[in-house]
């Protein structure tokens, strides 16, 4: 999928609070970000529906992608365009009979190359690899090195990278394979929002 491409922004509760969520996000958007994961594993049920389908919307006028972490059914019901599944969610199958065929689905493969192949033959649309660099927001997150973006280039699906990626940093990832780079506090924790998605956007 040609949309699978370029800057990957992930919204975080600390750095994306409910006050201002939209305004954040909308200003990454106008920055060039092409994909958001809505990530918010805590708020009440009601709260997380209504900022997911107010995303989608947004997402949608910019001609981006809404991505929902771990949640099929938030993703279904807020008409997001698929859902993110880290090694213990719900299994890809059960998401791809959720979700249909349009629907895009990502997989963590956190630093196993054996992970991705998996995800890819249970029918992924992307993975994920991560995390390459020190992280603000998921410290203790698996090493990953560079050389698994390299393996991963024969399994012929778009490659993810995550984990303390930077303007500084990221041309190594995408010179290494990756097809989009995911980034948390790199986009939302800087105090100009649309520089640093342009600043990422830019190296695509």
């Amino acid at each position: 999928m040609s949309r699978l491409r370029g800057v990957y922004a992930i919204t975080d509760n600390r750095l994306t609070p409910e006050t201002t969520l939209l305004k954040q996000v909308e200003q990454a958007l106008t920055g060039g970000v092409r994909i958001l994961q809505y990530r918010d594993k805590q708020s009440p049920a009601e709260l997380r529906q209504r900022q997911a389908s107010a995303l989608a919307r947004l997402c949608h006028d910019y001609d981006a992608l809404l991505i929902i972490n771990d949640d099929v059914e938030l993703a279904r019901s807020s008409e997001a365009d698929g859902v993110h599944l880290g090694q213990d969610d719900q299994g890809i199958s059960h998401a791809r009979d959720a979700l249909g065929d349009q629907a895009v689905i990502g997989a963590s493969c956190y630093n196993r190359i054996e992970l991705a192949e998996h995800a890819r033959k249970a029918g992924a649309s992307y993975v994920a690899f991560g995390r390459f660099f020190p992280s603000q927001t998921k410290p203790n997150a698996i090493q990953a090195e560079l050389n698994v973006l390299e393996q991963a280039q024969n399994l012929d699906i778009p490659i993810c990278a995550i984990g303390g990626i930077t303007c500084q940093n990221a041309n190594s990832i995408i010179s290494a394979g990756a097809d989009m780079i995911a980034v948390v506090d790199g986009i939302f924790g800087q105090p100009d929002i649309r520089k640093a998605a342009s600043d990422l956007a830019s190296l695509f």
